[in-house]
């Protein structure tokens, strides 16, 4: 098996010190990074560059779409397909369509909400490479972990490990992925 490298990852102790380093990374022009916490720092999601998730848009259209396709499916079969008049009804009523629709649209939006999540978030993925580093285990209890993504045009190594090291993060380390 060749090992390639993941990115570099750096340890630090507060919450403070990892979002003072966040905003030096992003002043840097890195922009394939992250951070790695055991609570939430205010703050850091606007340092990091996010902005709202793309979620929202795939089960909008995942609800719209099944909406339209049951309220288009039984007007085919009542007007179309199997017309049967019943006590001089229309053969196609909007208020008899919606109750199905909805619920139906209900349905599509947790659908496309689910596999949106899957495809935006990459999933699944098995096995990521920080969680075979020692020193990982750590970012959920009481450190704070910074990792560069070797993919950025900015990465060098030996660069990114001086920028990591000045600005105060400990056991700055290589991560290797397995292919």
């Amino acid at each position: 098996m060749s090992e390639k490298i993941y990115g570099l990852m750096a340890e630090f102790d507060s919450p403070g010190a990892l979002l003072r380093a966040a905003e030096k990374i992003s002043a840097g022009g890195y922009r394939k990074w992250d951070c790695f916490t055991p609570f939430p720092i205010h703050g850091l999601d606007k340092v990091m560059g996010y902005r709202n998730s793309l979620v929202g848009w795939v089960a909008l259209a995942g609800g719209a779409f099944m909406f339209l396709n049951i309220a288009g499916l039984i007007w085919f079969a009542n007007a179309f397909d199997y017309p049967v008049i019943v006590g001089g009804k229309p053969m196609f009523s909007a208020p008899m369509t919606f109750v199905p629709a909805y619920i139906m649209m209900i349905m599509g939006g947790a659908l496309g909400a689910l596999i949106g999540m899957f495809g935006i978030n990459q999933l699944p993925r098995l096995h990521h490479p920080l969680l075979g580093k020692k020193r990982f285990a750590s970012a959920s209890r009481d450190k704070f972990v910074v990792v560069i993504g070797a993919n950025d045009e900015k990465f060098c190594a030996t660069q990114t490990k001086q920028l990591l090291e000045t600005l105060g993060g400990a056991n700055v380390e290589i991560v290797e992925e397995q292919e």
